[in-house]
C-alpha cells in the first residue's frame, strides 16, 4: 500500500523511524518535502508561509496524497499541544477524505474547535501502533 505521512514538521525527527517501520511492513511511503536547513521551530508565521509558497509545499503534498492508498497522520504531543494537528495536516486530512482514502491517525484527535470535522472523516486510530495498519487496511 502507498501511504503518505501527514504531520507537523515540528515532529519531523520521527520520520526515519516511521518510514523504516512502514517500509519493513511492505508499504511504499511518501513523506513531506524536506526543506533542509529551515528552522520550523524558530520561524515566524510569515517565514513559514513564504517557505510553503516558495516550495509549493501544499500542492506538492496534495500530489502525493493523490498517488496514495491511505494517509498516516502523525499527531503526537508537542509542548502545550497534546496530539497536535496543525493547519496543513488538517487540510491534508480533508484532501484524503474527499479522495475517499483511509485516514490513519497515530493518536485520537486532539481537543480542538474542529475535532468534530476530524471525527466525521472516520479516522482509524492506531493508538501509536503502526503495525495495525495492515490489520485495519480496507483498500479497494
Amino acid at each position: 500500500m502507498v501511504i503518505t505521512i501527514c504531520m507537523s514538521m515540528l515532529l519531523s525527527d520521527r520520520l526515519p523511524e516511521l518510514c523504516a517501520a512502514l517500509e519493513a511492513a511492505g508499504h511504499e511511503v511518501l513523506t513531506p518535502v524536506d526543506t533542509e536547513g529551515f528552522d520550523y521551530q524558530g520561524a515566524s508565521t510569515t517565514e513559514r508561509a513564504a517557505q510553503k509558497r516558495d516550495y509549493d509545499l501544499i500542492r506538492e503534498h496534495w500530489r502525493k496524497i493523490q498517488r496514495s492508498d491511505a494517509i498516516l497522520v502523525v499527531n503526537e504531543d508537542l509542548p502545550g499541544k497534546p496530539r497536535h494537528i496543525g493547519g496543513n495536516t488538517f487540510l491534508e486530512m480533508g484532501f484524503a477524505h474527499v479522495l475517499e482514502l483511509p485516514i490513519y491517525m497515530m493518536q485520537p484527535p486532539p481537543d480542538t474547535t474542529y475535532a468534530s470535522e476530524m471525527l466525521a472523516m472516520d479516522p482509524i486510530v492506531l493508538h501509536g501502533d503502526i503495525s495495525r495498519i495492515d490489520a485495519a487496511a480496507v483498500v479497494d
